[in-house]
């Protein structure tokens, strides 16, 4: 659904091109100037270097945001063998260099197989994790000396396209490896970088950033801020619901009573959020099962 400059703001998702430079509140910050509302929000966040997928809410779809199954994430990127960096990133400043040229294919295969499938990865230091209640970013700014606990996250697909050799900025021979990344939420790229590095001895970073989908929501999908400025392009709330969620479809008096908030008997479903819609098609709320019954999660009538 596209909106002309003099229509209402409707209500549904946005699916934005991040670009580089911009951090994903700059986007939002953007999108409500574009939409005409305050009422804009984001589904996960992309770091300011990376590029590719933000999937916005406007308006009401912003309930949505926080029930949406955005839990595979693909990236496109690059990684540079050779180079350590305080970001894990070509943000930051480079804290060791190593000859990177002995490094082989075979080993390189071997590390990106140790990082693939069910593993514990600490994230990046200059990050938004909080430790005991304070941004982890803002824990490196003040000087502080602390650890971050690896976390448990899952590596689906690690793949290198195309390996380059080049010459760092300060003579250092490296390895640019152009990668490819399936993975769940909370996974961070540059922390595999990092650790790829450091398991083949000579330290690595990512220099490069692209999300080609968050969930369902694919790059095709994605248009830019300019081409949002020009035209913008939104998922009716209606149709993002019926794409994102299973779908139950109930009459006019099992309506009500869920409008209401009244905890009616419904199906079978599997766990998770479900959209209810009426007899007329009408996206309703959004519902869990809860001991039978259907317990709202957000309404939209």
């Amino acid at each position: 659904m596209t909106q002309n400059k003099q229509d209402k703001t409707p209500d549904g998702l946005v699916v934005v091109d991040k670009p580089a430079g911009f951090t994903s509140h700059d986007v939002v910050a953007k999108m409500r100037g574009i939409a005409r509302t305050r009422r804009v929000g984001h589904a996960g966040t992309l770091d300011p270097m990376a590029t590719g997928v933000l999937v916005l809410g406007v308006e009401r779809a912003t309930k949505l945001l926080g029930h949406l199954a955005l839990t595979e994430k693909e990236y496109l990127g690059t990684i540079r063998l050779g180079q350590d960096t305080v970001t894990d990133d070509a943000e930051g400043e480079i804290t060791s260099s190593t000859d990177a040229s002995g490094v082989t294919r075979e080993a390189v295969d071997a590390g990106i197989a140790a990082l693939t499938g069910a593993i514990m990865q600490v994230p990046s230091k200059v990050s938004a994790i909080k430790i005991d209640g304070k941004r982890s970013y803002a824990r490196v700014r003040g000087g502080e000396e602390f650890e971050i606990p690896a976390r448990p996250v899952t590596v689906s697909s690690f793949r290198v396209y195309d390996v380059r050799e080049a010459v760092a900025e300060d003579g250092t021979p490296v390895l640019d490896l152009v990668v490819s990344v399936v993975c769940s939420s909370g996974t961070y790229i540059r922390a595999l970088a990092r650790d790829l590095g450091a398991g083949l001895g000579v330290g690595g970073h990512l220099t490069a950033l692209r999300r080609t989908r968050v969930g369902p929501y694919g790059i095709d999908a994605a248009r830019t801020l300019d081409q949002h400025q020009e035209e913008l392009t939104v998922m009716p709330v209606a149709e993002a619901a019926a794409s994102a969620f299973p779908r139950w479809d109930v009459d006019e008096k099992r309506a009500r009573l869920l409008l209401n908030g009244v905890r009616v008997d419904m199906p079978a479903y599997p766990p998770g959020p479900v959209g209810v819609f009426g007899p007329d098609g009408a996206f309703l709320v959004l519902v869990e099962e809860q001991k039978g019954k259907a317990k709202s999660l957000a309404v939209f009538a």
